[in-house]
């Protein structure tokens, strides 16, 4: 059956790094889009960034561009986020999920992990 498994989170400083891994079984992970997307307390889930199939071509919500990195290895059905210069906003559960195609609905997702930024 499909699984996406994340690790990774935990506590960080603010201006902190962090790199979240999702890892994929149970389908061709190379045949899919990726997607990263959080869920801060007490709000609704937020896009954050995706990558296609091939991983060369990558997108970001602007509160994340130019400091969130998402990539991809298809040997290795995994998928990543890096996490530069973090800010307390950035707190939230992060979840991975796939899509077939670019604009379809994301079919199965991930048990999430929890990005904290504290001080």
């Amino acid at each position: 059956q499909v699984q996406l498994v994340e690790s990774g989170g935990g506590l960080v400083q603010p201006g902190g790094s962090l790199r979240l891994s999702c890892a994929a079984s149970g389908f061709t992970f190379s045949h899919y889009w990726m997607y990263w997307v959080r869920q801060a307390p007490g709000k609704g889930l937020e896009w954050v960034s995706g990558i296609n199939r091939d991983g060369d071509n990558t997108f970001y919500a602007d509160s994340v561009k130019g400091r969130f990195t998402i990539s991809r290895d298809n040997a290795k059905n995994t998928l990543f986020l890096h996490f530069n210069s973090l800010k307390f906003e950035d707190t939230a559960v992060y979840y991975c999920t796939r899509a077939l195609e670019p604009y379809d609905s994301y079919d199965y997702w991930g048990q999430g992990t929890q990005v904290t930024v504290s001080s």
